[in-house]
């Protein structure tokens, strides 16, 4: 080779990695030009998007591909993470974020004519998550990159995300999230790595030619796990970590007989029944089939990722006998359980592992998150459902059963209630298969995400287990990312952190602590509220565009975003807003602290009771903010279509957040830690990790309110009549008299009536029994946000003691307590 082509090739190598801005600039044009087949007079805004994330994605996979080696050539431990979404969010700022690169790209758009922010606020919202289960897998996915961990994430690449919020008559209106019809730039699809995964047939037992007992499952059909490929950054490391996703495909695509005989549907018919399995996140599950589909998406990625980690270990080892040295799975919550039992199929039927040794390897492979206290997330699937669709995997679920059952009479004889309620097979109402005992009996360690939470599964939810095994329940506390959510999210408050402290924090939040002294320094208070104002004013102009609605910097922004459910209480929220506008009506020259209220969130489909409470506070909203005697005192926004995109406006915004679960109902809660890193204050029930917030941040700094989860539990026993607790509480008689009058629903008295109803004679969240509490504790957030000085001390105190509340604790604790993991640092040559 010359020396001038040597020359050429160390170009090349520079541009397409390098980390100037010259080289920003001439990647941009090259991949623009190259890989899109444009030049810059027709490009559109999203051309050069793409021209820009694959310069940083060229970045990211040097870094990858080292990774990926120096796992190989170490034989690393590396953890699986299966989770059936991550909320992952915009991958380019964040990337940028962690490459250290942001001021690079800013300055090379800016020399081209662009400007980097309007870039990444073209990105789509990867459609892979729904709320904070998926959030929180997205966020240890970041951590566990950042410390330097071995990783895996497996799920599912969804054509379309749950759905994209639209708000019309105030009502949700549910439409297809398209996320991916531009194009994902950041994956890599592997079409080499596909794996066959079978449903439906029947099963024949025999005997070997060593005499021993097998089974041999025939499915009826096939379909194909294809691998998209993400790479996952870490914080100012070399580890680019590895998030692959399955697509459904199938079998065979085209029936060419089929279409030759004119049957042109039938044709192309196994490619759609095959591909519907990764069509949408969260099938309705009301009706059976929707009930098919999603037991069909569990076990359709849970297979494909265990013959992918089999593939993986067979590369550097001869048999199976070392697996869980070598890999160890993380069950996120009970959707991806059925795992136990296909790894048990896969070791005893294709590798003829013996059962005891099978099982012993499937105990020490899995670990298992429970992420909820209500009994109907808590996945039960009807048995002849289950038979139809994996007839072997019942069988295997029998036999786990029968052993299991035989340990529990052993521990407590004569104890056979015991034993029906630790069943894996649940025989009331129907016989069913009970997916978070199979998690349970089936991993060597069963995690809550609170401390409450993880107490209330030792001693209600999973009590029987936990006395069987003691031992084997933990508790490993929810954390959050600061980088996406703080540093990203939060460029003001952020860069003022930086400057007062450094920016170690952004790696290791528990620097924040420095804060504390600052928060009696009045110079640094003031740039502090400066830095609020400026993240409220982004809110605003959201809230403009979006919704029309125009709201006062100056007022105190009381904010609940979250996914609706009645347990998380956005209707208490709501009635207090009602109450407060009754209230300005009666006393029109009273003077008080202005609010804007700001709700958030997306209602499940089906889930009815949450649209209604949407449509209240639509109707609420409409109603106040057109409403000339309240106007400069009470504003209501509903942000529609709230998503991580949308929060990284909200949080930063907060003043104060709502975390007003029903106490015992929320099993962590990772909102309130990103309101409460932003500098919001939390008012909040004691439920889920609100605990634990109260306890860092200091009660002085928190308003705390309502029901603990006692006397939740000391009132369902003796009776709760909600009807006799509103014959005592005229405001409140008066809220719901209001609501069902139909001011609030353009006259229609009959449209909120079920809400009202279920209120006035059932209340199963302890609405009205917490509203006095809650009041009480709005008018004492009032009464401090009047004291700006104090108030602001207050939400710096909030930030400096919200360390221990990040992703890389959480995941530190995981490789600790229960991966038993080490960080493996990449170099890069």
């Amino acid at each position: 080779m010359s020396q001038g082509s040597k020359d050429r090739r160390v170009d090349i190598h520079d541009v397409r990695t390098g980390n100037s801005v010259a080289d920003f600039k001439q990647a941009f044009q090259d991949n623009l030009h190259f890989l899109l087949a444009r030049f810059p007079a027709v490009a559109t805004r999203n051309d050069n998007y793409m021209a820009l994330a694959y310069t940083v994605r060229d970045r990211m996979l040097r870094r990858w591909v080292a990774t990926a080696h120096t796992y190989y050539e170490k034989a690393s431990r590396t953890v699986c993470y299966l989770s059936a979404e991550y909320l992952l969010g915009p991958h380019l700022g964040n990337n940028l974020l962690n490459l250290g690169l942001t001021d690079t790209a800013r300055q090379a758009m800016k020399e081209l004519g662009f400007d980097l922010d309007d870039l990444i606020d073209q990105e789509e919202e990867p459609g892979l998550g729904n709320g904070g289960l998926g959030r929180l897998a997205a966020c240890y996915l970041d951590s566990l990159a950042t410390t330097q961990i071995p990783a895996i994430g497996y799920g599912i690449r969804y054509e379309f995300g749950i759905f994209d919020q639209a708000i019309k008559d105030g009502a949700q209106v549910e439409i297809t999230d398209k996320w991916l019809r531009f194009g994902n730039p950041w994956e890599i699809h592997r079409p080499e790595i596909a794996f066959r995964v079978g449903f439906g047939g029947t099963t024949k037992s025999c005997r070997d030619a060593a005499g021993i007992d097998r089974v041999t499952w025939t499915p009826d059909r096939y379909v194909m796990g294809v691998a998209y490929d993400t790479p996952i950054m870490g914080f100012r490391v070399n580890t680019v970590n590895l998030l692959r996703l399955w697509q459904a495909q199938a079998a065979e695509s085209f029936d060419f007989q089929s279409f030759n005989a004119g049957d042109y549907f039938g044709a192309v018919n196994d490619k759609i029944v095959s591909e519907n399995i990764t069509k949408v996140l969260y099938p309705n599950d009301s009706a059976m089939q929707g009930k098919v589909l999603r037991l069909q998406q569990q076990y359709f990625f849970a297979s494909c990722a265990l013959q992918d980690i089999i593939r993986m270990f067979g590369q550097r080892s001869k048999g199976l006998a070392g697996l869980p040295d070598k890999f160890t799975a993380q069950l996120n919550d009970t959707h991806p359980s059925i795992a136990v039992a296909e790894l048990m199929r896969l070791l005893v039927d294709v590798y003829c592992v013996d059962w005891d040794s099978a099982w012993d390897m499937t105990r020490q492979f899995f670990a298992y998150t429970n992420h909820t206290l209500l009994p109907e997330a808590l996945e039960v699937w009807p048995l002849e459902m289950f038979a139809q669709l994996l007839p072997r995997h019942l069988q295997i679920i029998f036999e786990i059963n029968r052993r299991f059952l035989d340990q529990v009479r052993a521990k407590f004889p004569g104890d056979e209630d015991r034993v029906r309620r630790m069943s894996l097979i649940g025989e009331t109402g129907g016989r069913s298969v009970r997916m978070a005992h199979l998690a349970t009996v089936g991993s060597h360690t069963v995690n809550g995400v609170a401390e409450l939470h993880s107490r209330l599964l030792r001693e209600q939810v999973l009590h029987d287990f936990a006395e069987l095994e003691p031992g084997k329940f933990r508790n490993v506390t929810n954390g959050v990312t600061p980088r996406r959510f703080v540093a990203l999210a939060n460029p003001h408050l952020s860069g003022l952190i930086t400057k007062a402290i450094g920016d170690k924090w952004i790696g290791d939040l528990d620097d924040l602590r420095r804060l504390e002294t600052f928060a009696e320094d009045a110079g640094f208070r003031k740039e502090w509220r400066a830095a609020r104002r400026a993240a409220k004013n982004g809110l605003i102009a959201m809230g403009k565009e979006r919704a029309g609605v125009a709201t006062d910097p100056d007022s105190l922004f009381d904010v609940q975003a979250k996914r609706f459910h009645e347990y998380k209480r956005q209707h208490l929220n709501i009635l207090h807003v009602i109450a407060q506008y009754l209230w300005i009506h009666d006393n029109p020259g009273v003077a008080l602290v202005p609010r804007t209220f700001v709700f958030g969130g997306k209602a499940a489909p089906g889930y009815m009771m949450a649209k209604l409470i949407i449509r209240l506070i639509n109707g609420v909203a409409e109603v106040v903010n057109s409403d000339k005697v309240v106007d400069g005192r009470i504003r209501v926004l509903f942000v529609p279509d709230y998503n991580v995109k949308t929060a990284q406006y909200v949080y930063p915004a907060a003043d104060l957040s709502e975390q007003i679960s029903t106490a015992g109902k929320e099993a962590s809660g990772t909102g309130n830690m990103k309101f409460a890193l932003n500098g919001s204050l939390t008012i909040g029930t004691l439920d889920g990790a609100n605990i634990e917030i109260r306890d860092a941040v200091g009660e002085e700094n928190f308003f705390c309110f309502g029901l603990t989860t006692e006397e939740v539990a000391a009132w369902q026993s003796r009776g709760y009549a909600p009807r006799g607790f509103l014959e005592q509480h005229a405001e409140l008689t008066r809220v719901l008299d209001t609501i069902a009058g139909g001011l609030f629903g353009r006259g229609d008295e009959n449209l909120y009536q079920p809400l009202v109803d279920n209120l006035r004679n059932h209340d199963p969240y302890f609405v009205l029994a917490d509203y006095p509490s809650y009041a009480a504790c709005q008018a004492r957030v009032s009464q401090a946000f009047r004291d700006v000085e104090q108030w602001t001390r207050m939400s710096i105190l909030n930030v400096a003691r919200m360390g221990r509340f990040s992703s890389d604790r959480s995941i530190r604790d995981y490789c600790r307590d229960i991966w038993k993991v080490k960080p493996v640092p990449i170099e890069v040559g």
